[in-house]
């Protein structure tokens, strides 16, 4: 029996209402953010135009999913774990931001096919700025997204290793590792000469191939498939990754990604997808 999950931060009566009415029952159970079904039959069309006409997150979740059964979360960092795109937030202390964020969205939505090209563009318009730069972006800008503290929290607790594996850059995937307490960070070095950014990378780029290489070799160094992986991302470069897991989420995602993952979520924290599991 599939599970029907309706989510919102505030979910309204009537869009339980209305859901009720197509399932044809009322919820198992109901929250104030959530409710659910224990066994719906709704085909996919129906129950996208009911989630776009009430603005929330609908899913029909396979029974029996347990968080047990996954060894591996990977996440992306920009706008999945955090709320901003970095190299966006760096380009706006030389005045930037907007040309910068013009490609960033372009390659997130998988307008641009050279992601190296894209990145490298990106980073060498940062050319000249203080390192210092990247230490006020961290303290003044970067936020959790929301959610984030008690999904990871409740992986660990279940016993699965936690990675982000991101198109950004090590000075913030290695901070943001230590807040969460995620245990892998993989991401792309910024060239640093006599306390300035140089314009470049250094290193192979971590990009859509890069990131998908990456999630099989912890998966193989865990022990596991990554059958055995939850990865959850939000841009094009996230899609390689995402097709290989056992449980993909879009989390806010631009519509090529959400039209090619397990589940999405629009509207909610990133704690939503704990809903998804049973037990």
């Amino acid at each position: 029996m599939s599970r029907l999950l309706v989510q919102h931060p505030r979910l309204a009566d009537d869009a339980v209402a209305a859901f009720s009415a197509a399932v044809g029952a009322p919820p198992e159970r109901r929250t104030p953010s959530l409710a659910r079904w224990a066994d719906a039959r709704l085909d996919g069309d129906r129950l996208s135009t009911l989630a776009d006409a009430w603005r929330v997150d609908a899913e029909v979740v396979a029974p029996g999913l347990r968080l047990a059964d996954f060894r591996l979360a990977a996440f992306d960092m920009d706008s999945t774990l955090i709320t901003i795109e970095c190299v966006d937030e760096i380009a706006d202390y030389v005045g930037r931001k907007a040309e910068v964020a013009a490609i960033t969205e372009a390659a997130m939505r998988g307008e641009i096919t050279d992601y190296d090209e894209s990145l490298r563009r990106r980073v060498a318009l940062l050319a000249g700025l203080p390192e210092s730069t990247l230490e006020r972006v961290w303290e003044e800008r970067v936020r959790l997204s929301p959610g984030a503290e008690p999904l990871v929290g409740a992986l660990r607790a279940a016993g699965l290793r936690t990675l982000v594996v991101s198109g950004g850059f090590t000075f913030f995937t290695e901070r943001l590792r230590r807040r969460l307490g995620l245990d892998l960070a993989r991401s792309n070095l910024l060239e640093v000469a006599e306390g300035r950014l140089t314009g470049r990378l250094l290193g192979p780029i971590v990009n859509a191939d890069a990131k998908q290489r990456i999630v099989e070799q912890t998966c193989a160094q865990l022990g596991c498939t990554p059958a055995q992986a939850i990865v959850v991302g939000d841009g094009a470069n996230d899609l390689r990754m995402m097709s290989i897991a056992g449980l993909s989420v879009a989390f806010h995602a631009k519509p090529i990604v959400r039209d090619e993952t397990t589940h999405a979520i629009n509207h909610c924290g990133l704690d939503a997808i704990l809903e998804f599991f049973e037990g």
